[in-house]
């Protein structure tokens, strides 16, 4: 299964709920796809979704997919990597679609994809290559619960580092 989360921000995610259900459409994505839409206008035909779930859905979902697709929210992304699976991320981008009141989830992608912590995908047109070559591309990343206390100084410097973008 594949699970997709788009956050809890009331803010639509069209983008990319409407990409993963084109992928399904199309038999591009042949196993089953959970969405959580959240506040995002359009409905999926093709995968299973729910606007909104609780925290225990959200570690379920985590725990039982093969492949998670998240937001650019740092929450999302760090439950997946407390979770030992590395991200596809598709950051929402405000500047150009109005997704988000400003570009910081962008700007945090590019940071942990430096740190090789996810697979980021910037243009939703990639989303179809990052979903067909997952394992490869995890190959080149390290699982994150194989390094330990490091996770957790990731999570003190992700932690930092929002609370500097948020305060500014």
């Amino acid at each position: 299964m594949i699970f997709v989360t788009v956050g809890t921000w009331e803010y639509q995610f069209n983008r990319l709920v409407k990409e993963v259900d084109e992928l399904k459409e199309r038999g591009i994505i042949p196993e089953d796809v959970f969405i959580q839409t959240g506040y995002s206008t359009y409905i999926p035909r093709f995968c299973s979704y729910k606007d909104l779930i609780t925290y225990q859905e959200m570690i379920e979902n985590i725990k039982e997919a093969s492949i998670v697709i998240a937001h650019g929210g740092p929450g999302s992304i760090m439950l997946a990597l407390q979770y030992g699976k590395i991200p596809i991320v598709a950051p929402r981008n405000n500047s150009k679609y109005g997704e988000h009141v400003n570009d910081h989830q962008i700007d945090f992608a590019r940071r942990l994809e430096q740190g090789n912590r996810i697979i980021a995908v910037y243009d939703i047109g990639e989303l179809r290559a990052k979903i067909k070559n997952y394992s490869t591309l995890c190959k080149k990343l390290e699982k994150p619960s194989a390094r330990g206390h490091q996770l957790s100084r990731l999570v003190h410097n992700l932690e930092k580092y929002c609370r500097s973008i948020w305060t500014e």
